[in-house]
């Protein structure tokens, strides 16, 4: 039986966020503090490309928080990849949590289809 699903994303793994920052070539995300705009916040540090400031993920909330000052200081398209890739890898490691196998296939429209099999291994 197949399902589509859409997943709102919250940023509460670290294993995730670091499987993710290996899959697209990010430095290890690092526990730290940082200034965005004039509020101080802790987390996460995640450097995404051509940005001025970290992304910092705040394992508690699941949030995010960034500043790229309306594009100026980092392209978001980084920010909405990261978002995507660390949810395919999120529930990639949660079904193999449970014995499952993961099929991804990446779609032409930029979006990735993931096929879980309940059965086993593939």
């Amino acid at each position: 039986m197949s399902h589509i699903v859409t997943i709102q994303v919250e940023v509460r793994d670290l294993d995730a966020i670091k499987s993710t920052c290996r899959r697209l070539n990010l430095k290890e995300p690092v526990h730290g503090r940082t200034t965005l705009f004039e509020t101080e916040v802790e987390g996460f540090l995640v450097e995404l490309p051509d940005w001025l400031y970290p992304v910092v993920c705040v394992l508690d909330t699941g949030e995010l928080k960034y500043d790229t000052f309306n594009g100026a200081w980092g392209d978001e398209k980084h920010l909405h990849r990261f978002v995507q890739m660390y949810g395919v890898e999120k529930a990639t490691l949660e079904a193999r949590r449970k014995g499952y196998s993961v099929v991804e296939q990446p779609l032409g429209d930029g979006s990735v289809k993931l096929s879980v099999n309940v059965g086993g291994a593939a």
